[in-house]
């Protein structure tokens, strides 16, 4: 007896919950271990105690996923729940998900050259100790340049931070000191634009974020969702009466949502190569599973092998002890934390002082994704010990 044309058939009901699993990031089925349980009593005891007030945690180990939404975007009874769709400020991860990508695609086609001086880039930068700065040295925090631009006088735009950063006196030969220097990734953002003619923003989204399908993730969020699309955005930092503050810029009572939070990407008007983009959980996994895959999703290819292995594999000058790739975490001070007490050394990764995470095993083929609000609304949060307990229970999940 022939089916009814209203019934669907078996095979297109598993094809409607394969479709159904890609959507919610699920490659091939659901990632079920007892460490899953943890992790949700992790998460719900760090918003119990008002460290986060929501958060997304995306696990994956070979294709087999977890991914939940945890918590409300604030702390305020009304608020709208996280859902796994939440657009997070990803502050940090920007070097990895953005520049350092788009550094070495420019690399790749002959346009950058990784062993080049920064000077020969930016005659004007060619001062201060600054001589001997190559591309690497900036890729892998090994510049010797300071960790930050100042925030006074007061300043705005693009031009004026590369005149502030090209002002700056390092403090060790390069190649010689590993320091985490927002100012490398700044610099690396307005090479990529310099060499390519294109800004930052554009390039990442036209070069990685749209081949790569991560439809929800970009810098100025407000700009591609309108203004109605904040409400989908979890909000960072309240203004307050905060003088002395890193972010008493912000007026009594201003939310920042939808807008970046890092101060100094926010005089650059929200395109910076170290913060400024939003993105979702499903977004970075879709990007952790590029690099898992040798540079190559879906049949499209992203970055070269040699690339990621660059960028995930130890570059930093010989002689110091923090090792970092042309982007990612391996082994510094920053990597012990969300590395957890499982995943070994050779693990990579970065994190967001927003409170995000991505980390990397490729050794079992596992990682995990945090994406949270813990600066909301005063920055004070402290969630490392968190990132601890995810990074180890995302190793146990990938156990037998």
């Amino acid at each position: 007896m022939p089916r009814p044309a209203f019934l669907p058939s078996r095979r297109s009901l598993f094809a409607a919950a394969c479709v159904a699993l890609l959507l919610t990031g699920c490659a091939h089925g659901r990632l079920d271990n007892p460490a899953i349980p943890q992790v949700d009593a992790a998460m719900q005891e760090a918003i119990g105690a008002h460290k986060l007030p929501g958060a997304v945690v995306h696990i994956e180990h070979d294709g087999a996923v977890y991914e939940r939404a945890y918590g409300r975007l604030s702390y305020e009874a009304d608020a709208r729940p996280v859902e796994t769709s939440t657009v997070y400020d990803a502050a940090s991860l920007s070097k990895v998900l953005s520049t350092a990508p788009s550094v070495l695609k420019l690399a790749e086609e002959g346009k950058i050259d990784l062993d080049a001086k920064l000077s020969s880039y930016f005659p004007e930068c060619a001062n201060g100790g600054k001589e001997a700065i190559t591309i690497r040295h900036l890729l892998t925090h090994s510049s010797g340049l300071p960790a930050g631009l100042p925030a006074k006088p007061a300043w705005h735009g693009d031009a004026a931070a590369h005149a502030l950063a090209c002002g700056q006196v390092v403090t060790h030969p390069p190649g010689t000191f590993f320091r985490y220097s927002d100012i490398n990734y700044i610099l690396l953002g307005q090479l990529v634009q310099k060499v390519s003619g294109m800004p930052l923003d554009e390039f990442a989204r036209t070069r990685i974020f749209a081949p790569l399908k991560m439809v929800d993730t970009g810098y100025l969020p407000l700009r591609r969702m309108g203004t109605g699309g904040a409400a989908l955005i979890a909000p960072t930092q309240k203004g307050a009466d905060g003088a002395g503050s890193a972010h008493g810029d912000l007026a009594p009572g201003q939310l920042l949502q939808g807008v970046v939070h890092d101060p100094t990407a926010r005089r650059m008007d929200g395109v910076a190569g170290s913060a400024g983009v939003f993105t979702t959980a499903r977004d970075v996994a879709r990007y952790a599973r590029m690099l898992l895959r040798g540079g190559e999703l879906d049949g499209v290819r992203i970055l070269s092998p040699e690339s990621v292995r660059l960028m995930t594999t130890a570059q930093s000058p010989g002689g110091i002890e923090a090792l970092r790739g042309l982007g990612m975490d391996i082994n510094s001070p920053y990597a012990v934390r969300p590395r957890g007490t499982v995943f070994p050394v050779g693990s990579y990764g970065h994190t967001g002082f927003t409170g995000c995470v991505l980390w990397i095993d490729p050794g079992s083929r596992t990682f995990y994704v945090l994406l949270s609000n813990r600066v909301y609304p005063d920055d004070k949060s402290n969630v490392l010990e968190l990132y601890t307990r995810l990074g180890t229970l995302a190793a146990q999940a990938a156990s037998p």
